[in-house]
């Protein structure tokens, strides 16, 4: 058969990695992420896998960011058995990262039921257990970087560093079918190049295919090294602490906290910050900072002596420490996950002080459409957290030199790097404006080849020379959105609220309540049209 290529996730989304490879020998999967953002993409995790789980024989990952791993645990629930490829340094962090994520799946679901009961609803169950995440590293098979894997019969795979996260990887995919045998390349995320911990991603050249990340695919970044990296970071720093409150850094507990710690360490040991009591308020940071500390020999392209090794660094792993934070007033840093505030401590964190004027909130990654963090740094002037209504009054800032993605430049001079690409390059990992801007700048340069922007569950074709698209019959999601009712609904809840509390009078709060209520009367069905005579 002529193989074909299925998107079951970031198809016009930037989450949700999974990519069905299916041909003579079987089924290969790339990737089982989650899927993160505004609750209507989210609920796709809780839905059937649109394909059989026993039906791949294997998995490979390409790193153990949760929105390409998150969804292993449930895969394996329901019936996968193969291995899971990956690299030494992706499956010593999903030890830690899988259990993590199943205990915060079942924290969020005990969270809903106790407001279900409350409110006379069904209960829902969680989309998998820590006990399930536990139970499927047994499957993972690490391999190294160069090194060629027989995955399955007709496939074999081989790692390139993507210089995104420790472990990262591109995956190069031989594959028989129909015509001989064809080379794939999914890029996976690839790093922007000159990080501490990262150079340049790296590929093979000469490929058939090309399925590439399009997150940053519209921006252009100025030029950035390690040097001006840190002074941007001081600076936003220095501002914050002048301010006299807490600075609060929502973290991605993987990669980004230990850049974070990396450079805080560097500029407090050379004088250009006073030293400042940071609070790692993570579980899994703290496990995973542990892990970069065994990786250091091999990654630690400035070869600083153990970076996370000072005295006014504190691991906070109990729930009763985290609680003493707190206490606070100003004068200290607090790191804690997760990096787009969905979930974990942060959220407590942000409802003790979004409030206080004195208070800042430092984004340093990217927040996808319908997360928290995308309401902050779209500057709201109050938003709900565990329920309950908080105003916004601390400095809302955003570095975004930190980004462990490739900016528009940067991908554009892989692809170009992976030539001759000899039948198409299909855009994955982008929302639709960076998709196309990604897509627009490839075709300023005169590509000979087609660029595909896939959408979600939809189906390509192989054929050489040519790739034939197959829509989806019944696609999962229609459309992707930047903003669901479910955002709407939070909104408009918290302007009548405003509303109501600066009314002049009881006299205008009670008319206009009565005017929603009359909108919200159950209306006549609109009438059928009449049938043609």
């Amino acid at each position: 058969m002529i193989p074909t290529i299925t998107f079951h996730g970031a198809a016009g989304t930037v989450t949700g990695s999974c990519t069905l490879i299916r041909h003579d020998g079987g089924a290969l999967l790339i990737d089982c992420g989650l899927f993160q953002g505004p609750k209507t993409v989210k609920e796709l995790n809780y839905r059937d896998f649109p394909f059989d789980p026993r039906e791949p024989a294997a998995l490979v990952l390409t790193h153990a960011h949760i929105d390409h791993s998150g969804l292993v645990p449930k895969l394996c629930r329901q019936g996968f058995k193969g291995r899971i490829h990956c690299t030494g340094g992706t499956r010593d962090l999903l030890t830690f990262m899988l259990p993590d994520s199943g205990f915060i799946q079942e924290s969020e679901v005990q969270h809903l039921n106790h407001r279900n009961r409350q409110r006379g609803r069904a209960e829902v169950q969680p989309i998998y257990t820590r006990k399930d995440a536990e139970a499927c590293l047994d499957q993972l098979e690490p391999g190294e970087y160069g090194v060629w894997i027989d995955v399955m019969p007709g496939v074999r795979i081989r790692f390139w560093d993507a210089g995104h996260l420790l472990g990262s990887a591109s995956v190069e995919v031989k594959v028989a079918g129909d015509g001989g045998e064809q080379t794939l390349l999914f890029s996976g995320d690839l790093g922007p190049g000159d990080k501490p911990f990262h150079g340049l991603p790296e590929g093979p050249s000469g490929v058939d295919w090309v399925f590439c990340e399009s997150t940053y695919g519209g921006t252009l970044r100025p030029p950035m090294d390690n040097e001006e990296r840190r002074r941007q970071l001081g600076e936003e720093v220095a501002a914050a602490l002048k301010a006299g409150g807490v600075l609060l850094i929502p973290v991605f507990a993987v990669e980004r906290t230990q850049e974070l710690l990396y450079d805080l360490a560097r500029l407090m040991d050379d004088g250009a910050l006073p030293r400042t009591d940071i609070f790692l308020d993570s579980p899994l940071a703290v496990n995973v900072t542990e892990v970069f500390r065994q990786h250091l020999p091999d990654i630690n392209h400035a070869a600083v002596a153990d970076p996370f090794d000072r005295p006014y660094f504190h691991p906070i792993t109990a729930v009763e420490n985290s609680k003493r934070l707190n206490r606070l007033g100003g004068g200290a840093i607090i790191m804690a996950a997760s990096g787009m505030c969905d979930a974990g401590r942060i959220r407590h964190h942000l409802k003790n002080h979004l409030w206080q004027r004195n208070a800042t909130v430092l984004f340093v990654g990217y927040q996808a459409p319908g997360t928290l963090g995308r309401i902050l740094t779209q500057g709201t002037s109050h938003v709900r957290i565990h329920g309950e209504e908080v105003e916004v009054h601390a400095r809302i800032r955003t570095l975004d030199s930190y980004s462990g993605h490739a900016d528009q430049a940067a991908l554009l001079a892989w692809l170009a790097a992976r030539g001759p690409i000899r039948n198409g390059i299909a855009l994955m990992h982008g929302e639709t404006t960076p998709r196309q801007a990604l897509a627009d700048a490839l075709a300023t340069r005169g590509l000979s080849v087609p660029v595909h922007q896939p959408e979600l569950d939809e189906t390509i074709v192989l054929r050489p020379g040519h790739a034939e698209r197959k829509p989806a019959d019944q696609p999962r999601l229609a459309t992707v959105p930047e903003q669901d009712w479910h955002n709407i609904y939070a909104a408009t809840i918290l302007d009548l609220a405003e509303t109501l509390r600066h009314a002049d009078s009881d006299a205008q709060r009670l008319a206009l309540l009565d005017r929603i209520a009359a909108l919200l009367k159950p209306q006549a069905p609109i009438p059928a049209p009449p049938a043609n005579p």
